[in-house]
């Protein structure tokens, strides 16, 4: 068994070139091989946001806290509640933040390729996209 101690993970400003607004990461685990899996607690401010990125294995975000929002490219943007779980699908353009009004953690989890291929970042998500009004809940 390895633990690893939170004092040893500090918690990390997300890079402003892929972010819009204050983000704070907190990394949960990295996979050494065999594993690929990555796990990160993410942090929003209200009205922060990723910009648009895919990844190679798809993406799962578990909503810990607060109120977000996730948008796959092409479908309408989706609002994310306390223990929603959103399975966002290999190779998918897509984003996520929070809500414009509140703060938001989700887990982020993602895997990289057998050759160790990960995150593709595009442009950033404007705030005509990021302020479409979410599907019903």
């Amino acid at each position: 068994m390895d633990i690893k101690r939170a004092n040893a993970r500090p918690t990390k400003l997300a890079a402003e070139a892929n972010f819009t607004g204050q983000v704070w990461q907190d990394p949960v685990m990295v996979g050494k091989p065999p594993s690929r899996m990555r796990a990160t607690n993410v942090s929003f401010t209200p009205g922060a946001r990723t910009a648009w990125h895919a990844h190679p294995v798809g993406q799962t975000l578990y909503c810990v806290t607060g109120v977000g929002r996730v948008q796959l490219e092409g479908e309408r943007v989706q609002e994310l509640h306390p223990g929603d779980t959103a399975v966002i699908p290999p190779n998918t353009r897509h984003w996520h933040g929070a809500a414009p009004d509140r703060l938001f953690i989700h887990l982020a989890m993602s895997e990289v390729t057998d050759t160790g291929d990960g995150t593709r970042w595009f442009e950033k998500v404007s705030d005509e996209d990021y302020n479409k009004e979410p599907e019903p809940v």
